[in-house]
Order: structure tokens, then C-alpha cells, then sequence
């Protein structure tokens, strides 16, 4: 059964409050039964003791006194509930009854316990009896038995059965109808999320949902929605800013390649000119090529981040491999390396990304840093985790800059540095990668004293 979620609300509010109602309406005449024949009782007890101390025994025989003046009181009022009694001797032979039983009597049974209440019939009635032992000193001489009409009470509770089942469905059905009502109100708010998330597209990102005025799980909700709606258009931004930027890069090369062969062709060269623009294409083309993978690795940290294995990696070997394939670079600036890192310290990593992390940040730190310049790299343990510290004296990063730096593309005062070679995309790549792997990463940099990457990793890892 399909139904809407304001009906399914008020079916389920129906179903709970139709078990209440039900516990609550048979609570209210199992009340009323108890209260009615309480009363009916303790009347039958009162008129059964009251009448038992009218009565004469003489000999075998029992009776009651002034019988004739009850007689006539009962001819004198209206009774509305009348009070028939009986009395038997010891072997249930009627001995005498109140005038009003005429020619009726009331049934005696031995085994039901005395003292206590019954229902029974009279003359095709319902009535309530009690039976009593009549004893003289400790003999047992007979017993007086008392019955009042049910047909009162009866009637009462017929009645109230009568009422609690008419007003059942229809206090059920205004339930249903109010709640649906209420339901309808309290999911207004919804509504109003749902029409305004369906008017968003791509290029109204930037509308939001109006948050409710009470602070509840709603509001929740739409601040919920709406932050989801900032990240998502951010995201967006970024990818359309990262697209145009990578569609410019691609594109300087491919021209630059274009425009050395169209000038090429223009003439007939020697061959040492032909040499000379084949090299001018083949640096584009490598250029071209490196920025193609820095792209499809990007791309690869934002589909493949939760295959990522990792294991157990000697931070020593891989800095020193790392330094070993640009030592003809460090030797040619005359830079000086500085590594303060125990051997047996091992990180939790994938050796290909952490090889890129820090491949990335000492090309970076090579790169930057003046001829005759120290570039430091020191891992220690400190509070639990590994932390490996690269840092340069290099021409450092402006302040305003330091969150740009993982941007892809951004690179710090670009053209007062034209004879640095880069496109922007290693430290983009530096930052995928340490979120893949759980690295946490923070620069610290002064403007002309130098940079500072720290990289904090999950755990430590001796090596044994």
C-alpha cells in the first residue's frame, strides 16, 4: 500500500492511538463493572446481615419476626430495587421468604462457599445472591439467603458498552483526520526543502534553503543541506577553475609546438636550425607529457583514494633514492643536504605516493633555494605518531599565499620568477596524496628566509 508520508504519519499515530484508546476504554468499563457490583454487593451483604437478626428459631424451625409488618411496607412504597430473601434449614428446605418472592424461591446450593456473591436467575431474571449460615450457639441451623436484580446494573453496562463502542471509530476517525492535519503542517517545512532543491541547478548553486525560525532536527537538516550545497558549489568552482587552468597549460605547449614547425617550414634551414627546433619541440612535447600525467594523477587520487594499500616503508632508503636522482641538480647549485633520520624508522604508507610526496617537496625545496643553500630533512617521533620536517632557505612563500599552495596551478609570484620551471600541479599532488594516506601536512614559511613542510603520519612503526 502506497501511501504519502503525511497519510503514512497519521496511520502510524492512528495505530498507536487506537491501542490506547483501546486499553483506556476497556480499563473505563472494567471500572465501572467493578464499582457496580462493588455497590450491588456490599448492599446484598447489608440487607443479608441486616435481615439475618430478624429471625426466630424454635426448635427445627426458623422464621421471621413481624413478617406481617414488612409485609405491609412493602405494600406502602415503591421499591425500586427490591431485596428477596430466603431462608432453608440445614437441608435446604424453604422455611420462609419475603413476601415480594410469592410463589418463586431462590436457588440454594451447599457447595458454593458462603459469604460470597453469585450470579443466578429468578422467575427468567438475573439476579445477584449471597447465602449465609444461620447458627445457634455453634449449630448449624439453617441458612438465609438474599438476592437483589441485576437488570439494573446490567442495563448500565450494556449501555456504556453500547457508548464506548460508537465513540471508538469515531474518536478514531477524528484522531486520523487532526494528525493528518498536524502532519501536514509539520512537514511544510520539507516541502519547502523539496521546492527549493528541485529550482537548483548548476547554474543557480548559489541559492540556498531559508532556515527554519526553531532550532530543531528540520533546521538541522536544511543547514545540513545547505552546507552541502556550499561544498558542492565550491567543488564545482574549483573543477571549472581547474579545467580552464589545465586547458590553458595544454594549450601553451601545443602552440608553442605549432609555432616552431609552421616557422620551420617557412624555408629551407640548415640542418643545424632543423636540430634546434626538433629540440624546442621535444622539450614541449616532454613538457606536454609531464603535465598529462600530473592529470591523469590527480584524477586517479579522486577515483582510487580507498584501494590505496599500504605497508611497512623505511623513511631513510626512500629520501636517500630521492636524493641520489636530482644529486647532479644539488651539485650544480652547490647545495648542501642535511638528513637527521633513524634508519630504523618505519611509517605506515603506500611507497609510490610517499615516494611522490616528498620527490615533490625536495624538487620544490631544490628548485627555490639559492646556489650555496641547506635544505634540511629530520624525522623523530613525538607524541605517538612520525614526523618528517623538509625545509629550505629558499626565497620562501608570501603569507597571503599559504593557503593557494595546494591549489592546482597556483604558483607564488610566478612572473618574478620566470627562469623556475613548474606549472603549479606537484604540490596539488602533494596534498591528494597525504589525504589519501592519512598524512596530516603544514608549511611554515618567512618571505626571503625559506619553507618549511612538516609531514605527521598516522602511527609509528619501529622496525624490528
Amino acid at each position: 500500500m502506497k501511501l504519502s508520508f503525511k497519510n503514512r504519519i497519521a496511520l502510524y499515530y492512528l495505530l498507536a492511538t487506537a491501542s490506547v484508546v483501546t486499553v483506556v476504554f476497556l480499563l473505563i468499563y472494567f471500572v465501572v463493572q467493578t464499582a457496580v457490583y462493588s455497590e450491588l454487593d456490599s448492599n446484598l451483604s447489608f440487607e443479608a446481615h441486616k435481615h439475618s437478626e430478624e429471625i426466630l428459631i424454635h426448635n427445627d424451625s426458623i422464621f421471621f419476626k413481624n413478617k406481617n409488618e414488612w409485609a405491609e411496607r412493602e405494600h406502602r412504597e415503591v421499591q425500586v430495587n427490591p431485596v428477596f430473601i430466603q431462608l432453608v434449614n440445614s437441608a435446604g428446605k424453604i422455611m420462609d421468604k419475603s413476601p415480594n418472592l410469592m410463589g418463586d424461591a431462590l436457588d440454594f446450593d451447599p457447595s458454593r462457599a458462603f459469604d460470597f456473591h453469585f450470579d443466578t436467575g429468578l422467575n427468567q431474571q438475573q439476579i445477584r445472591q449471597i447465602q449465609l449460615p444461620i447458627k445457634q450457639e455453634t449449630q448449624l441451623k439453617g441458612y438465609i439467603l438474599a438476592a437483589m436484580s441485576l437488570e439494573g446494573p446490567k442495563l448500565v453496562l450494556a449501555s456504556l458498552k453500547r457508548l464506548l463502542l460508537w465513540l471508538f471509530p469515531i474518536v478514531l476517525a477524528c484522531l486520523f483526520f487532526i494528525t493528518r492535519f498536524l502532519a501536514g503542517q509539520s512537514i511544510k517545512p520539507v516541502q519547502l526543502i523539496t521546492t527549493t532543491t528541485n529550482r537548483i541547478t548548476q547554474n543557480s548553486l548559489d541559492e540556498r534553503i531559508a532556515l527554519p525560525v526553531t532550532k530543531d532536527e528540520l533546521f538541522t537538516l536544511t543547514s545540513s543541506i545547505n552546507e552541502l550545497l556550499e561544498r558542492i558549489q565550491n567543488a564545482l568552482q574549483r573543477e571549472q577553475q581547474f579545467t580552464a587552468d589545465a586547458s590553458h597549460q595544454l594549450r601553451t605547449p601545443l602552440s608553442v609546438l605549432k609555432g616552431t614547425l609552421e616557422v620551420t617550414l617557412r624555408r629551407i634551414r640548415t640542418p643545424e636550425e632543423y636540430q634546434e627546433k626538433i629540440k624546442i619541440s621535444i622539450q614541449e612535447i616532454d613538457r606536454l607529457s609531464v603535465l598529462a600525467d600530473q592529470l591523469l594523477l590527480l584524477a586517479r587520487f579522486d577515483s582510487e583514494t580507498s584501494a590505496i594499500r599500504r605497508e611497512k616503508v623505511s623513511l631513510f632508503p626512500l629520501v636517500d633514492n630521492t636524493l641520489k636522482r636530482y644529486q647532479s641538480i644539488i651539485d650544480e647549485k652547490a647545495q648542501s643536504i642535511k638528513v637527521e633520520i633513524d634508519p630504523n624508522l618505519e611509517v605506515n604508507a603506500a611507497p609510490y605516493y610517499l615516494d611522490l610526496i616528498i620527490e615533490n617537496i625536495l624538487t620544490n625545496a631544490i628548485k627555490y633555494s639559492p646556489q650555496g643553500k641547506e635544505i634540511s630533512i629530520r624525522a623523530w617521533s613525538e607524541d605517538h605518531q612520525i614526523r618528517l620536517a623538509i625545509s629550505d632557505e629558499g626565497i620562501g612563500i608570501s603569507p597571503e599565499h599559504l593557503e593557494q599552495i595546494f591549489h592546482p596551478f597556483f604558483r607564488s609570484k610566478a612572473l618574478e620568477h620566470k627562469n623556475i620551471k613548474g606549472n603549479g600541479l606537484g604540490l596539488s599532488i602533494v596534498k591528494k596524496a597525504c589525504d589519501a594516506l592519512g598524512i596530516k601536512i603544514k608549511v611554515e614559511s618567512t618571505l626571503g628566509e625559506g619553507t618549511r613542510f612538516y609531514l605527521d603520519f598516522p602511527s609509528i612503526l619501529s622496525k624490528s
